[in-house]
């Protein structure tokens, strides 16, 4: 069962919202689909990655028909600098336009969080894990990127001890959401992946099935859900899609299940 909700724009383009983030009136949230826009093959149609090799004009078109169905301020998003670490960024109005109108001085991050208004943080995804953070008590909001090496870094516990710590956040108030992504379905790895999350984590029995081997089948979905658990988040606090990229690759794009040259979805979100 999809937990995200599907909307079409009047221009076609497909995109999912988080009903739980949107009934508290607080927040705008996106994640984007592969359907509408302009690009061509391999990156049809609405690829929103300035780092694939797929024309800019087209990405800036893609975005400019994004914003506009979402009724957000193309020119106000902001962009992380995604490497699979650990860093994060706090974002305020002096960031504004980095990485669409201006340049960024940005580097290096993977996840975003701010208290502003009307900055709609962005993103960008072909498998890996989105994670939508939101306190609305403080009225915070936090992006953030999680791949295997994310993941195992627990960067979304990260994000929400940032939070704790700048905002005075209560994980127990928070919500959080995991977005459409690679599901254990498709996701297999080897011992050395899976050696790696041995470091961080205690009990590997909820998200690794072994196939024998030395391969496994890895759910990123139940271990970013555990260490969000961690720090405090409550369980029923906790939204997961279910859409596996890999399996949907008519509706979203799949680095893996595209063999490395494809577009990328957005997670988009912002303080009303």
């Amino acid at each position: 069962m999809n937990n995200f909700l599907k909307h079409k724009t009047d221009k076609g383009l497909i995109y999912y919202s988080i009903p739980n983030f949107d009934k508290t009136g607080i927040v705008k949230t996106c994640f984007t689909s592969r359907v509408g826009g302009v690009s061509r093959k391999p990156y049809n149609a609405l690829n929103l990655g300035m780092n694939t090799d797929d024309l800019r004009e087209n990405i800036i078109e893609n975005f400019r028909l994004l914003c506009e169905g979402l009724e957000i301020s193309m020119n106000d998003l902001v962009f992380s600098d995604q490497v699979h670490g650990d860093h994060i960024k706090i974002v305020k109005e002096e960031d504004i336009g980095k990485g669409i109108i201006r340049e960024s001085d940005i580097i290096g991050v993977d996840a975003l969080i701010t208290n502003v208004k009307k900055i709609p943080l962005v993103t960008v995804y072909a498998d890996c894990v989105p994670i939508f953070l939101l306190d609305p008590v403080n009225k915070v909001i936090a992006l953030a990127h999680a791949g295997w090496r994310g993941t195992v870094l627990k960067i979304g516990k990260k994000v929400v001890r940032k939070m704790v710590e700048t905002f005075q956040t209560n994980p127990k108030d928070c919500l959080a959401a995991i977005g459409p992504s690679i599901g254990k379905c498709c996701y297999e790895v080897d011992e050395g992946v899976i050696s790696e999350f041995n470091k961080n984590f205690t009990n590997l029995d909820p998200f690794v099935f072994s196939k024998g081997n030395s391969k496994y089948m890895l759910d990123l979905w139940q271990a970013n859900k555990m260490a969000l658990e961690e720090i405090g988040i409550l369980e029923r606090n906790i939204t997961i899609s279910n859409l596996c990229t890999m399996c949907n690759r008519d509706v979203l794009f799949s680095h893996r299940g595209d063999e490395g040259i494809t577009g990328r979805m957005a997670a988009i979100m912002e303080i009303r």
